[in-house]
């Protein structure tokens, strides 16, 4: 991934090295957390620890402040979110969303407070809180989805992960999110938790079409990286590492194919409109089918 000319933003926050007790979850336990949060979702509303305020700052509270590593990793994560920062304030504006509100992004270690989703252990993965328009990272879980699942931890396919988490705040702008969250507690919660995270997949291969175009980013084998994970991330597959078979009805982000096929219908055709976007909620023009856990629809998934 070429990032010597990407714009690097100002809304990162570094907080490794910074201890925080009794949430971190390592090993075997870790990275089975990891994967229940990514076969079962992840619920910002219900993560463990106290519940942020007007006065919360979302730091990493009960240990002592330390210095992140000198690792470049913050550049590198500040580079990324720069370019979603250039790409979606361009196509707020074209597609008649409106103002971009850019979000910012935490890196951690072991675990984290936020400022209105709770707390959590690293082992549950890259997450966005809405309440506070931020995207959480321990950069380490990308060496447990490369041993541990099967994805890769090359830099474009964490670039690709970030971008799904920024793909959940474009979402959360214009209403999307919404959608998702009216439907908790009903029948067709798992449904519309497919669509929105199909959505997120999609709007992380928009942001990649035009990041190329603008910046020429991509170099030999990077969007390998990002299928490869893509694939190893889909519901079917995860439940088939933990469970020896998957179980369609209880799907809630996608199908390894329906992961692959949303990045890169986004990636070739950079289509941002709300006519795009709003087919992943259409009911009529894309049903759900409950025996595969899939939804249908030759636009966004081919036959």
């Amino acid at each position: 991934m070429q990032l010597d000319d990407a714009p690097q933003s100002d809304n990162v926050e570094d907080r490794r090295g910074m201890k925080r007790a009794g949430l971190a979850v390592g090993g075997g336990a870790g990275i089975l957390l990891a994967i229940l949060g990514l076969v079962f979702g992840l619920d910002t509303n219900k993560l463990a620890g106290p519940q942020g305020d007007g006065d919360d700052k979302g730091g990493q509270k009960g240990g002592k402040k330390g210095q992140p590593p000198a690792d470049g990793y913050k550049e590198f994560a500040s580079k990324v979110l720069g370019l979603t920062e250039e790409v979606w304030v361009e196509q707020f504006k074209t597609n008649g969303y409106g103002a971009y509100k850019k979000p910012k992004m935490v890196l951690f270690s072991e675990a984290v407070d936020t400022k209105g989703c709770g707390s959590a252990p690293s082992s549950v993965g890259p997450f966005y809180c809405p309440a506070d328009d931020t995207v959480y990272l321990d950069p380490t879980f990308f060496t447990e989805l490369e041993e541990k699942l099967g994805g890769s931890k090359g830099d474009f396919s964490q670039a690709y992960v970030i971008g799904h988490e920024v793909g959940h705040h474009v979402q959360n702008l214009p209403g999307y999110s919404a959608r998702t969250d009216a439907k908790r507690k009903k029948p067709q919660e798992n449904e519309y938790s497919i669509r929105l995270e199909l959505q997120a997949d999609y709007l992380a291969g928009v942001w990649a079409h035009h990041a190329e175009k603008k910046r020429k980013i991509l170099e030999k084998g990077d969007i390998e990286e990002a299928l490869k994970t893509a694939r190893a991330i889909g519901d079917n597959r995860i439940q088939e590492k933990m469970r020896g078979k998957s179980h369609p009805e209880s799907f809630n982000h996608g199908t390894d194919r329906q992961r692959y096929a949303s990045f890169m219908n986004g990636f070739d055709t950079g289509d941002a409109s709300k006519r795009k976007l709003m087919l992943y909620f259409d009911e009529d023009a894309t049903p759900f089918d409950r025996t595969t856990g899939e939804l249908r629809n030759r636009e966004l998934f081919g036959k």
